[in-house]
């Protein structure tokens, strides 16, 4: 596999997976790169793994190419996994990852600091057409901060600090924090799949 594409239009995301699958020698496009037009998928799923499928496989099928999908979200102990799968529009249809992080801080309002555990999980599916589609899942573990800190990242990120770390992850460069996001720990799960497609 020399080829694929990312089902994404967040351009965070893209170039996140396409500077950890450059060492396998495989060229990523995200849906922003494609002049067709691509039909916004419901995420029907119940979990992660399922909207990861469904998104890889609607896409594979209608390129007939491989298909890397994620569903990716923060879960949130004190909230009883909450947003979860609902992470990306937790705060309304309108999707702003502001409006999303401070509706978290206000459900978090004067829970104590041990209490304040979470992870952001990946779910990566590949889809490659006429075989069985891949799944893996990857987590980041850490906890939630009491104000958004930092200028990197997207989404959570400026209230999410790494386990054992004092900085949040929107604080952290780009390669720092794909050693030890979410993604890349699902990267990590397909690592020999990806080596064997070179």
């Amino acid at each position: 596999m020399k080829e694929l594409i990312i089902a994404t239009k967040n351009q965070g995301k893209a170039k996140e997976f396409q500077d950890m699958l450059d060492k396998y020698g495989i060229y990523a496009r995200s849906l922003l790169e494609l002049e067709d037009e691509i039909p916004d998928i419901d995420e029907t799923g119940t979990t992660f793994e399922e909207n990861a499928v469904l998104k890889a496989e609607t896409i594979s099928k209608k390129f007939d190419i491989p298909v890397l999908a994620d569903d990716s979200g923060l879960e949130v102990d004190a909230l009883h996994g909450r947003p979860g799968i609902y992470s990306a529009r937790y705060a309304g249809p309108e999707r702003s990852d502001q409006a999303n992080l401070q509706k978290v801080l206000d459900e978090m309002s004067g829970v104590p600091e041990e209490n304040r555990k979470a992870r952001f999980v990946c779910s990566v599916a590949i889809a490659r057409p006429g075989e069985q589609t891949f799944v893996r899942r990857g987590t980041c573990e850490g906890s939630i901060g009491t104000e958004p800190v930092g200028e990197h990242g997207f989404g959570y990120d400026p209230i999410f600090f790494p386990k054992g770390s004092k900085r949040s992850m929107a604080q952290l460069g780009s390669s720092e924090k794909n050693a030890i996001s979410h993604r890349k720990n699902a990267i990590d799960q397909i690592e020999g799949w990806l080596k064997e497609q070179r």
